[in-house]
């Protein structure tokens, strides 16, 4: 299999991972758990999202199957409130296109927030920084890589 950077930081650093590969035409996040035999569940996506104060970006991390609360979403990061990054953003500002964002490697260091349900699996499966690619690890050890807090941040 192809290895892509974020893949490569993980080796570098000495974290255990799984690689995943799958049909990058795939766009929807449960037909990417079902490629996978994942549980929806514990597939995350990497939103990233653009606070009131100007410039500030945050990155949230969530279950596919599940959407972004922007008011908890704001709570966990001091905000009075976020938005979502238009998609056209996304590129310059993380280096990584749509359907591959992932919280490992962005171009910038940005305040990250990963739902507190990560915390009940043994793994979670992110993206990999590319798509068709997809890293499972644990989500403390994701949680300290990254510097992330874990919150309810999930509509119920």
């Amino acid at each position: 299999m192809e290895k892509t950077n974020v893949m490569r930081l993980l080796t570098a650093t000495k974290i255990d991972f799984l690689a995943h590969e799958y049909n990058p035409d795939l766009t929807d996040g449960n037909a990417v758990a079902a490629a996978l035999s994942q549980n929806p569940d514990h597939v995350f996506k990497t939103l990233v999202t653009q606070g009131a104060t100007p410039r500030t970006h945050y990155v949230f991390c969530v279950p596919v199957n599940r959407t972004l609360h922007l008011k908890k979403a704001a709570r966990a990061v001091g905000e009075k409130s976020v938005e979502m990054l238009k998609q056209r953003d996304l590129l310059g500002l993380t280096g990584y296109v749509h359907g591959g964002c992932s919280p490992i490697g962005m171009k910038k260091k940005f305040v990250t927030v990963i739902d507190a349900s990560a915390l009940r699996f043994e793994t979670i499966v992110i993206s990999a920084g590319r798509r068709g690619f997809q890293v499972e690890l644990a989500p403390g050890t994701l949680g300290e890589y990254v510097q992330a807090n874990f919150e309810d941040i999930i509509e119920n």
